[in-house]
């Protein structure tokens, strides 16, 4: 065999490394390296974790399989169907309970805004859709309680009815009338059919050989993603656990701290944040260790909204006038979010 036929073999074989994958080996291998005692007690946190987030985490697969294979996912298109005032109301709701997560929204808020659809419902479920969904409800009730997921759901929907009505009022004052940058309408323009698509649902998915073939594609996609992110977030939770003192996150982080906390949570999101599904174990792991429940909230709302890598797709889709209002909704939602749940602690917590 020749060098360049073993080479030819070499790249048959080959694939692209999954960057989150990578992150694990390496952070895998710093704990290896540096401290080699931590190695036992990161995997036995990380089987523990998994074994306990396990059966969460298959319902959470079965229910984005179904959604798909149902076409329930394709429904939106009857949200954004009337009134303004309306639209923004259902897109709101319909976004805090939807089964779109971040990864998926920015493509069909692209769709949406080239197919016509109304700036104001658009940020009503651009805004609710990625802090909420039926996956996301399953494993943050496992891990933070119920009664935090139920706040976090309202948080969602109550922030994109602001920011709908809000955008609303200033597309009514003349802003934001070409919301699209130019190359966005050509780059996205494959996915404004799937927006407007309004299959009937099926829900015996499984008597269709097509929707059953779509279910198990779907469950095996959603599987692998949450299972690779969640993997990676409980390394870095036992790594939290090792490494940072409580008292630190009850000092700084905690109930009694200062109001600034609140704020300086919402900041820390944005730069900070994984995903919502990584995100899950590491605030789970702070609250474990002293952080308040408000804080908590705060962050992942920030960060739900905000991140770096949704930041970085909505920069590359809207033009920057909007860019900038996208990202002060998101900011000032998250602490106004923070405080409310706080006040709600005193009062009735």
């Amino acid at each position: 065999m020749t060098i360049r036929e073993a080479k030819a073999l070499l790249v048959s074989y080959s694939f692209p490394l999954d960057k989150v994958v990578l992150a694990f080996i390496i952070l895998f291998l710093g704990i290896v390296l540096f401290d080699t005692e931590q190695v036992p007690e990161s995997i036995r946190f990380l089987l523990a974790s998994l074994g306990f987030i396990f059966p969460f985490l298959v319902l959470s697969v079965v229910i984005a399989g179904g959604a798909k294979a149902t076409g329930l996912d394709q429904q939106i298109a009857t949200v954004f169907a009337g009134h303004a005032r309306k639209m923004i109301v259902a897109a709101a709701i319909f976004g805090g309970l939807s089964p779109f997560c971040s990864c998926t929204v920015i493509p069909l808020i692209a769709g949406l805004l080239q197919a016509g659809v109304p700036l104001a419902p658009v940020m009503a479920f651009w805004i609710s859709s990625p802090l909420m969904d039926p996956e996301m409800f399953i494993l943050l009730s496992a891990v933070l309680g119920i009664e935090f997921t139920i706040v976090k759901t309202i948080a969602a929907i109550v922030l994109g009815l602001g920011a709908g009505f809000t955008t609303h009022a200033l597309v009514q004052r003349g802003l934001f009338t070409n919301p699209l940058r130019e190359e966005a309408v050509t780059g996205y323009s494959g996915c404004s059919p799937s927006t407007r698509s309004n299959k009937k649902i099926v829900w015996a998915f499984w008597k269709d050989d097509e929707r059953r073939d779509s279910f198990i594609a779907e469950s095996k996609t959603t599987g692998w993603f949450l299972f690779k992110w969640l993997t990676l977030a409980f390394l870095i939770e036992s790594l939290m656990v090792a490494y940072i003192p409580p008292e630190f996150v009850g000092n700084y982080l905690g109930a009694n701290s200062e109001w600034w906390l609140i704020p300086t949570a919402a900041a820390v999101g944005v730069p900070a944040y994984l995903n919502g599904y990584a995100a899950i174990p590491m605030v789970g792991g702070l609250v474990d260790m002293g952080m308040s429940l408000p804080g908590a909230l705060t962050f992942m709302v920030a960060g739900g909204v905000s991140s770096l890598p949704a930041s970085m797709a909505v920069f590359v889709l809207v033009r920057r006038n909007l860019f900038v209002w996208y990202l002060i909704l998101g900011f000032v939602g998250s602490i106004l979010s923070g405080f409310g749940y706080l006040v709600y602690l005193q009062f009735v917590g």
